[in-house]
């Protein structure tokens, strides 16, 4: 057993070879990381260490992960806000010196290797996995993922498609839009699709959108990641978690979002924040 740092949420503990991190189950503890229960961070999957002021007297620790290495942060592509991500701990400013102590020994043990690792270097989520989707039930056995529409929340065009079983042999990647954001939703990228996948989720058989409390981060961000790395495993392949869209696609979207911001269902910050994202996937 090594060196243990204790933080709020969360305490990690300093081996040899990697950074055991264990999360506390309480009421004030983001969900996501109660999901989680602990995570081990192969130090061969840390990019860099910081130390840095935080809010309200205390400083964080931040273990940078090594892009590809983590299913998880792959699959969430930068969308967890500062309070949900688990490579993040923070503690009162007045164990600054010791956690200074364990950023300087981090950091001396890293390599310099900035490429992207041919495999996940951290476990991902297991399965079996499912939630509660606003327009279907989606399930991860391993092997397959599979969506159950409901009648209350799905589309025409899912309904006439039926309810859909998807083998990860047959996919490329996932798509994870956060249910914090506008149009959040898990889209499943398929390796060779019969027809191009629609540009809307609440339209494609092969997406379940998220909202009004469905699809909760601490849910479908572990579903996802745990799908990414069993497809990854099952490729000869790199596999993607959000490939960039193509310009038309790009462009019907936003067309789609002036509407809902003319009809007064999108907030002119909202509007802004969304067509700046969009944009940014060109």
């Amino acid at each position: 057993m090594g060196d243990v740092l204790a933080g709020f949420h969360a305490a990690w503990e300093f081996e040899s070879d990697s950074v055991l991190i264990r999360f506390e189950r309480g009421i004030r503890t983001p969900k996501l990381f109660q999901a989680l229960g602990e995570r081990r961070i192969p130090l061969e999957a840390i990019a860099g260490v910081t130390l840095t002021p935080g809010k309200r007297g205390t400083v964080v620790l931040h273990a940078v992960p090594r892009a590809g290495a983590d299913p998880l942060m792959e699959a969430a592509a930068g969308q967890l806000k500062e309070g949900g991500d688990p490579y993040r701990l923070v503690m009162p400013a007045d164990r600054e010196t010791l956690a200074e102590y364990y950023a300087d020994e981090l950091r001396a043990a890293l390599t310099e290797d900035a490429e992207p690792p041919e495999r996940y270097l951290v476990a991902p989520p297991e399965a079996p996995l499912h939630f509660k989707a606003y327009d279907g039930k989606a399930s991860f056995d391993g092997k397959a993922v599979s969506f159950r529409w409901f009648w209350t929340g799905a589309s025409s065009a899912k309904w006439k498609a039926g309810d859909q079983s998807f083998p990860v042999t047959g996919l490329s990647g996932v798509e994870w839009r956060s249910p914090e954001a506008f149009e959040g939703h898990l889209r499943l990228l398929r390796r060779e699709p019969a027809t191009a996948q629609p540009a809307q989720a609440d339209q494609d058989p092969a997406a379940v959108v998220f909202g009004l409390g469905y699809g909760p981060v601490h849910e479908s961000l572990p579903f996802a990641a745990s799908v990414l790395a069993a497809v990854r495993a099952s490729s000869p392949t790199p596999v993607t978690a959000a490939p960039r869209r193509d310009p038309a696609d790009i462009a019907d979207r936003i067309r789609h979002l002036g509407e809902l911001h003319q009809a007064g269902l999108v907030t002119d910050e909202e509007f802004t924040t969304k067509k700046a994202e969009l944009l940014a996937e060109l």
